[in-house]
């Protein structure tokens, strides 16, 4: 054969593979959580030759990802559109739709390969959602896991600097999270901050396709990073066998592999706790959500109760640990522990209770207390099971009387302590305004006469900055009390602040303002609006429901006279 007949023959070879390629179009797999502009766009600018396209989300099914893996679905590209909350799912804000993807499932599916062709086929993913690839850790090393670590025979300079590789292999950020889901994945995009909205991302995605830009070719785009530049998109790649963080994800995975049963992922969390107790802490979230799972049914099969019992009877493993757990600086951390010590068989109820109670009292006998404290003290008394505990804790008179010490011991059922919060609601200092939001978020009010006395105490505040905090606490009660709203509606009318008068429309928004509108009502409030530089605001939309609601017959005008004149 010649040598031009060769080349001929390799173009003709060439050329029928082009082809061949063309008769297979790449597949787009989009899950629309959110809207669906992104979708519509691709679906619009891409050749329909060439990609092909599937909607995951099956409406009002529930389980539409076990679905796509039971139609075995295999994805080119991968786009995901939906409000992202900062590591827990995709969400919606629609209120005609319901969907949600939790990144939990998404890394079942990754750990357990029950959808190969589902991720591990991707050249692309598009993640249109805020923060998705965050770089920041979502949990650090604290000082106690140093400690931990010169407890078990570490220097303490080699014990701070396993605690620093320690917290960089843990720390967990979003991104980190994304490249372990999409392992071997070439090109993720996503967004470090702010996502742009659908009607904004949507026209982006368009003049860059339009323009000739690339996609679904497995290669990062420098020109799409540059179309989205106001938002900071990013690009990275999923993790592969050889990066430093492998092992950990081996190690996460082995709680979320549908291919383990019960007794192999109890014999692991068994392996995990042997290690030390510094990274057995950073891996205290992973363990707390496997531990959930754990049902009474699934506790109760001889083979998991056997793998609890080796644990519970690990004595080496409950000592160290325990005293991790009293060692801990942050009290919320010490109250998990407990509470997964009981879950392990290695504390009773009592002895649970103990050690929170010691923990309530070590921050009551500082300075320091805050509202961490006052959200840790009402969440674990939620239910009043604390209150008779309060005569364990003996606080100096001192200390009582400061704001973050009387909400504490509020939470925990004291009566002088709710009185000293209910007057901190309208103190001058932000400070404990901010304390008294704090408690009220737990604890609202709930007597009428109690409410009308704060509200008038709060409508006499001097200070700006605190009477704005006490309002926004107050928005929190729905106001029903005609009097209290018209203590309110004469503040509107006085303050010289404009935040103040944005603080009572959100209050009177979600009270049952018809008791006290009127025409005579809605135009006195609109004359004393102060002028603002940002626009329609709350102000704006209370005093539009205003006006509808005082076109229908309200409350006699002499109801309303002392708020009129």
């Amino acid at each position: 054969m010649s040598q031009f007949a060769r080349l001929v023959l390799v173009l003709a070879c060439l050329c029928a593979l082009g082809v061949d390629a063309r008769a297979a179009p790449k597949t787009v797999c989009t899950i629309t959580v959110n809207s669906d502009d992104e979708r519509e766009v691709l679906k619009a600018s891409l050749p329909s030759d060439e990609f092909r396209f599937v909607e995951l989300v099956e409406r009002g099914r529930p389980d539409w990802l076990a679905s796509a893996c039971q139609q075995k679905v295999s994805c080119d590209v991968l786009v995901i559109s939906g409000h992202f909350d900062g590591g827990t799912e995709f969400y919606t804000d629609r209120l005609d739709s319901r969907e949600y993807l939790p990144v939990d499932e998404m890394e079942r599916v990754a750990c357990s390969e029950s959808c190969p062709g589902l991720f591990t086929q991707l050249k692309e993913v598009y993640l249109f959602g805020c923060n998705t690839l965050n770089s920041q850790a979502m949990r650090s090393a604290s000082a106690e896991v140093a400690r931990s670590l010169v407890r078990a025979g570490h220097a303490p300079a080699d014990a701070d600097k396993l605690a620093r590789l320690l917290g960089e292999r843990h720390g967990e950020s979003n991104r980190d999270r994304m490249r372990h889901i999409f392992k071997d994945v070439p090109v993720v995009y996503g967004f470090p901050g702010k996502a742009p909205l659908g009607r904004t991302a949507g026209p982006l995605l368009d003049r860059y396709l339009r323009a000739g830009g690339e996609f679904g070719t497995g290669r990062a785009s420098p020109k799409l990073l540059a179309s989205f530049a106001a938002s900071s998109m990013t690009a990275t790649a999923g993790m592969t066998d050889s990066d430093a963080r492998a092992g950990f994800r081996r190690d996460v995975c082995r709680f979320n592999d549908d291919r383990l049963n019960p007794a192999q992922k109890v014999t692991f969390l068994h392996e995990l706790l042997g290690r030390d107790m510094a990274e057995v802490r950073m891996f205290l979230d992973h363990i707390e959500r496997y531990s959930a799972t754990l049902t009474s049914s699934v506790r109760a099969t001889p083979a998991v109760a056997g793998a609890l019992q080796s644990i519970a009877h690990d004595d080496a493993a409950r000592m160290r640990y325990l005293e991790f757990a009293r060692d801990a600086d942050d009290p919320a951390v010490r109250v998990r522990m407990a509470s997964l010590a009981r879950h392990l068989g290695w504390l009773s109820t009592g002895q649970e209770r103990d050690l929170v109670i010691d923990m309530l009292g070590e921050r009551l006998a500082g300075n320091g207390v805050g509202i961490g404290d006052v959200d840790l003290a009402c969440t674990l008394n939620k239910n009043g099971v604390l209150d008779a505990e309060l005569p364990r804790l003996n606080v100096a008179p001192e200390k009582a009387r400061n704001a973050g010490h009387a909400a504490v011991l509020a939470c925990l059922g004291s009566a002088d302590g709710r009185a000293r919060v209910l007057r901190a609601w309208a103190s001058p200092s932000a400070d404990e305004v901010s304390i008294a939001q704090a408690y009220l978020s737990h604890r609202p009010l709930a007597d009428v006469g109690e409410l009308r006395q704060v509200t008038g105490e709060v409508a006499r505040m001097t200070a700006a900055e605190a009477q704005v905090r006490a309002l926004h606490a107050l928005a929190r009660h729905r106001l029903s009390d005609p009097e209290s709203m018209q203590a309110l509606t004469q503040l509107f009318r006085d303050t010289k602040a404009v935040d103040v008068q944005r603080a009572v429309a959100g209050v009177l928004i979600r009270a049952d303002y018809q008791a006290i509108a009127t025409p005579e009502l809605s135009r006195a409030l609109r004359k004393q609006r102060l002028k603002s530089n940002e626009g329609q605001d709350l102000v704006d939309a209370f005093l539009r429901r205003l006006d509808l609601a005082s076109d229908r017959p309200a409350l006699s005008r002499a109801a309303v006279a002392p708020v009129i004149e």
